[in-house]
């Protein structure tokens, strides 16, 4: 437990060194996020490139503490890849299809280096077609959830928690140090994202944090107790799961193409209800909690017990998308017609 303590706050201290720099080279070389007064409406321009210090703050961590052996080289070979990708992107020159075939060529990666998903029940090339869909999936909701100051960092790092206590008790050394570099990173940088955020993650900092987490959730242990418990990863990242989801399926009523960024993300959502900004984004960090919780549960306890926990959840989370769909998105958020401190600094809508 001492390697991984130390890793966390070699990684923290990293990043919150790193993070302000990043930021100054973002406004040195003009990388930022500029309002549009559409879906944009931050005061002034928020820099970019804190995705970039959050990667920084891991790779050296790691590189410091741990002993790389083949899969984490492959882990870090997609994750640099990712992190590449989303710079151009940064730069505002990438196209959805390109971007698809980026992550496709680091899932690559990982399937070379053995990260993968494997289900000895399943013929070999329906494992190859569930990693591709679990890992493409999830790069793409973390990057999706990236709409609020905090939200998509303080997920990951919640995530990051429950798949170190998964790890933890599974003894599995790399996923544990691993989860603890970027949780490590990700609080470093939430120091300066939280409401209002001063820097963004960026889709370098969103594209690398879905693959670490997609990969680290992957090839967890689960189903010591029964497959049930196969599903848990999906919980613990039942956030930006449930947002993608969701999104894509008013996207789908609106007749809109799925790519087009709109203001139909649930923390949006909850914006026009009541919720300021730091409130909609705690709301996100207990579900976030509570969800990780019932997927440790779900992995401990007997089966039936665990699939009628599957199915109450289901239900509720139903629920939720059908009252989120009925909230009036035509007229101002509430919490914008009051006095706040500072202006929203709105995120960039994938």
């Amino acid at each position: 437990m001492l390697l991984y303590a130390l890793t966390f706050v070699l990684a923290l201290l990293l990043a919150l060194y790193g993070v302000p720099l990043a930021r100054r080279a973002a406004l040195q070389f003009n990388i930022v996020d500029r309002p549009d007064g559409r879906l944009k409406l931050q005061a002034e321009p928020v820099p970019y490139f804190g995705g970039l210090a959050v990667y920084l703050a891991f790779l050296i961590s790691l590189a410091l503490i741990f002993e790389f052996r083949h899969e984490a080289l492959g882990l870090m070979l997609g994750g640099t890849l990712m992190v590449m990708l989303g710079l151009i992107d940064d730069f505002g020159v990438l196209k959805p299809w390109p971007k698809l075939i980026g992550q496709l060529i680091a899932v690559f990666v990982l399937i070379r280096s053995g990260i993968r998903i494997e289900i000895a029940a399943l013929p070999d090339w329906l494992d190859l077609l569930l990693t591709v869909l679990w890992m493409v999936g999830i790069i793409n909701a973390i990057n999706i959830i990236d709409v609020m100051d905090g939200l998509a960092g303080g997920v990951g790092l919640i995530a990051c928690g429950w798949l170190f206590v998964v790890a933890a008790v599974n003894h599995d050394a790399l996923v544990a140090v691993m989860t603890s570099a970027l949780g490590g990173s990700l609080l470093g940088f939430l120091r300066y994202n939280f409401y209002p955020a001063k820097i963004y993650l960026g889709d370098a900092g969103s594209l690398f944090l879905g693959l670490m987490l997609a990969a680290l959730a992957m090839i967890g242990k689960y189903t010591a107790v029964h497959p049930v418990a196969v599903l848990a990863p999906v919980l613990i990242l039942g956030v930006p799961v449930f947002d993608t989801l969701f999104v894509m399926y008013i996207r789908w009523l609106r007749g809109i193409p799925v790519f087009l960024g709109s203001a139909d993300h649930f923390a949006l959502r909850l914006r026009h209800w009541r919720l300021s900004v730091p409130q909609v984004v705690v709301v996100s960090y207990g579900v976030a909690l509570v969800l990780g919780g019932l997927a440790l549960g779900m992995m401990v306890m007997p089966m039936k017990p665990a699939l009628v926990l599957v199915g109450a959840t289901m239900t509720l989370l139903v629920m939720a998308a059908v009252w989120l769909k009925r909230i009036d998105m035509s007229r101002p958020a509430q919490t914008m017609l009051r006095r706040e401190p500072s202006p929203e600094p709105a995120r960039r809508l994938p």
